[in-house]
């Protein structure tokens, strides 16, 4: 049973953000070691696919729909003993309410340090300068960014907190172990963007994974997340371009 588990949590890993860790880490190599420093850098999110808008349009729906089928995949397999997987993590609308609460307030609570920390590490040279938004100025690119916003929080808290959680408990790992594995994972495969988002993510992954622990509720975390993401890649992608070139965003 331990090692077919093992194998899943590897299999599920390998094909979501597992294999965006390893990306990512050959892709810190490879700044590390380009001519041009570190802050000189730019990590593009949400970039266009295609030069004709619909085409466009219809690969970005794509792009997120095939995103979220590791989710599907994670929570068929915890579902696998007869129970339901969204209750069983909490990603179901018993406590709607409550939920919203606390996912605001996680929002807060992470989004201005993590802001900070991105200040900071622009300051020391330690993150590349992260254009959070590259779509083309159409009429269906908020609400992508929006979907986007939404598949991202969804990918990361059901598998690196729910599922990945509830493998290792299920492994009787120690619970500092799961926490700081979910941690380095969640910082992992931000390592492109620098060591600043690596060390601000694996702190607010310790914090979900914590929550997650005690409350067996996934539901805020995902709010939370889509939250500091909406308001990432939407005001990005609002700010008047020479703005952004004042702030330094651009």
């Amino acid at each position: 049973m331990r090692r077919r588990i093992t194998a899943e949590i590897w299999i599920v890993l390998g094909l979501s953000l597992g294999r965006s860790a390893v990306n990512a880490i050959i892709t810190l190599i490879e700044r590390l070691t380009a001519p041009t420093p570190l802050k000189s850098q730019a990590a593009g999110l949400n970039q266009s696919l295609a030069q004709r808008s619909y085409v466009d349009l219809a690969l970005q729906l794509l792009s997120i729909g095939f995103a979220l089928v590791p989710v599907a995949l994670a929570l068929y397999l915890l579902s696998a003993d007869g129970r339901s997987a969204l209750r069983r993590i909490g990603l179901d609308r018993a406590r709607p309410a409550r939920d919203l609460g606390i996912g605001v307030a996680l929002a807060a609570v992470i989004g201005l340090p993590g802001l900070g920390l991105y200040v900071v590490g622009r300051a020391v040279g330690i993150t590349v300068q992260i254009q959070a938004a590259g779509l083309p100025p159409e009429w269906w690119a908020v609400p992508v960014l929006i979907l986007a916003a939404v598949q991202n929080a969804l990918l990361e808290e059901v598998i690196v907190v729910g599922y990945l959680v509830e493998r290792l408990g299920q492994l009787r790992w120690r619970t500092p172990a799961i926490l700081v594995t979910s941690a380095v994972l969640r910082g992992s495969y931000h390592l492109y963007q620098g060591f600043g988002p690596f060390i601000g993510n694996a702190v607010m992954g310790l914090v979900f994974a914590e929550y997650y622990r005690r409350r067996r509720r996934v539901m805020p975390l995902v709010i939370a997340h889509a939250i500091l993401d909406i308001v990432s890649f939407v005001g990005y992608a609002l700010i008047p371009a020479d703005v952004r070139v004042a702030l330094h965003l651009n």
